[in-house]
């Protein structure tokens, strides 16, 4: 297919993780892309991607800042092509007791992140798939949606606006022709834990997924129009069916054992 041909997605926080297999998925599948990140790798990212045969077009933004988001906006715009399928993918978590070993400016841009940029992305690219009629959404959730969260608290709540965001806009959107999907990983072998300061928690010293199965999984979740996924192991299918059931406090009590510091020393 030539370039004009080809489908577009747009993924953010594709520089690593789930959000490059996911980009990885989509050109495997003819897409062209927009592939968004906040740091230089990105560009990297794309002349790899690009060596496929798809025109790839990286965006260095921070989207934790409405400029960032606004600046790949523009980018998806200038490309004057319909956006077929936009993954909006981007997410940091903090880890640490909420009160004590954490700062107010990390707590407020996983919220920037996870939440503000996945609202401003969808405000601003979705009109565009409904009045065509076509088009794909896929928000990367989590599994840490279905329940409380202690010493990840905001991380946690952040993912469970997502997975609520989705269900409601998919409803909204019933019988346009735009699908919305929810992606819900556990956990998955990225840096993810590092970053999050919880490389001492029993989670983060357990078993996890491989981001390229989680990619496959939430792509063909996606391609099939689900409303969403619990991808990985049968253990995170587990927990996402028991959460149905059991009480919050349960749920939060049963969390804490996993990420409170230093579970993962004992």
């Amino acid at each position: 297919m030539s370039a004009s041909e080809r489908p577009l997605a747009v993924v953010t926080g594709a520089s690593s993780g789930i959000g490059l297999e996911l980009a990885k998925v989509f050109v495997e599948h003819g897409f062209d892309l927009v592939v968004a990140a906040e740091n230089d790798v990105v560009h990297d990212v794309a002349r790899a991607l690009a060596a496929g045969g798809a025109r790839v077009d990286p965006v260095r933004a921070d989207l934790a800042t409405f400029e960032g988001n606004e600046d790949l906006v523009a980018v998806v715009e200038a490309a004057g092509r319909p956006v077929d399928a936009l993954a909006v993918n981007a997410g940091v978590g903090v880890g640490g007791d909420f009160v004590d070993d954490s700062d107010l400016r990390s707590h407020l841009r996983v919220v920037d992140l996870n939440i503000s940029s996945a609202v401003h992305l969808a405000k601003r690219l979705v009109p565009a798939m409904v009045e065509r009629g076509a088009g794909r959404v896929l928000f990367t959730s989590s599994v840490a949606a279905t329940a409380p969260g202690p010493f990840h608290s905001v991380y946690a709540a952040s993912k469970a606006f997502l997975a609520s965001f989705s269900q409601a806009l998919r409803e909204e959107l019933r019988d346009s022709g735009v699908t919305v999907t929810a992606l819900m990983p556990g956990p998955t072998d990225t840096d993810f834990f590092r970053r999050a300061g919880m490389t001492d928690t029993k989670v983060a010293t357990g078993p996890k997924d491989d981001p390229a199965d989680v990619a496959r999984a939430g792509f063909k979740a996606l391609m099939d129009g689900d409303d969403h996924v619990v991808a990985g192991s049968l253990r995170n299918k587990a927990q996402a069916a028991a959460s149905r059931v059991l009480p919050d406090p349960v749920k939060a009590r049963a969390m804490r054992a996993m990420t409170e510091p230093g579970s993962g020393n004992t």
